[in-house]
């Protein structure tokens, strides 16, 4: 059964839904909350929690459910998620595999159009995923 999730008004709201959402790896249900969440509140909701299995659920998720229709909000997210507090630190942590991961979804994001960004807008983004 998929998790149902909501808009978070709140830091604590939003790492209750992402702690239930990681629990079970629903990528879908992620997906959805990551849908309805505006990316710029992101640094704002995920507070001081974020942490590598968090990161990689969300890149998960914008990979497999977000880029394909919206790959202007994929982008966005994963701009957004770069000016989360410990992103370095979670970054750094982050294995080879993990890092294909991501490198993944900017390949795909490379490949599509939007007009939320270019791709230089994007080259530069990867840099600071340290790609």
């Amino acid at each position: 059964e998929k998790l149902r999730v909501w808009e978070p008004s709140n830091a604590y709201d939003f790492g209750q839904i992402i702690n239930a959402v990681n629990a079970s790896k629903d990528k879908a249900a992620c997906a959805d909350l990551l849908t309805i969440t505006d990316p710029k509140t992101l640094p704002v909701l995920l507070s001081n929690k974020l942490e590598g299995e968090i990161l990689l659920i969300f890149i998960q998720s914008l990979e497999h459910y977000v880029a394909g229709k919206d790959p202007g909000l994929a982008y966005q997210h994963l701009f957004y998620l770069s000016k989360a507090e410990r992103f370095k630190v979670v970054l750094a942590l982050l294995s080879k595999n993990e890092k294909e991961e991501v490198q993944q979804l900017f390949d795909l994001l490379s490949e599509s159009q939007s007009d939320q960004y270019s791709l230089e807008d994007l080259e530069s983004l990867k840099k600071v995923y340290e790609l």
